[in-house]
């Protein structure tokens, strides 16, 4: 249960974050992505100070070799080929983000709207996800560190 009360404040401080620096407004993300136009840098501020959060509280609780409270271990990603079907997945990933003004998080957040046009990208989504599940996913090999 303690889990799922996490999860669930995660997921909550993630949404609000993203409705406070408007990543649920496609007009904000859009002039964002329009850089050879009227492009609006304020998204790149919204991302760098993301990751400095994160970067900065990642390697403090790496070099005190603090552990998770809720999991035993941290399982940082270890996937260091870029391969095709990574490529492909971030262009088809980029091109939704472009045309629509949505990615998925912001979009499930921004549904709780009520905006049309949300549920439409929101369900567009899910039926590529279903698509995805149904062609039968194919065994994938990543190289794995023998460390972990």
């Amino acid at each position: 249960m303690t889990r799922w009360i996490a999860a669930f404040g995660a997921g909550l401080l993630f949404g609000i974050g993203l409705i406070v620096a408007q990543m649920t407004n496609p007009a904000k993300v859009i002039g964002f992505l329009d850089i050879t136009g009227a492009w609006d840098p304020s998204l790149a501020f919204v991302m760098v100070g993301g990751i400095a959060v994160y970067a900065s509280v990642y390697w403090l609780l790496r070099a005190r070799g603090a552990r998770p409270l809720l999991i035993p271990e941290f399982h940082p990603p270890h996937a260091k080929l870029i391969d095709r079907r990574l490529a492909l997945g971030a262009i088809v990933f980029g091109l939704g983000w472009g045309l629509s003004g949505f990615c998925p998080g912001p979009a499930i957040t921004g549904a709780g709207f009520g905006e049309p046009k949300v549920w439409v990208f929101v369900a567009a989504m899910l039926a590529g996800m279903m698509a995805y599940r149904l062609r039968g996913r194919r065994a994938v090999s990543t190289p794995v560190d023998d460390d972990d």
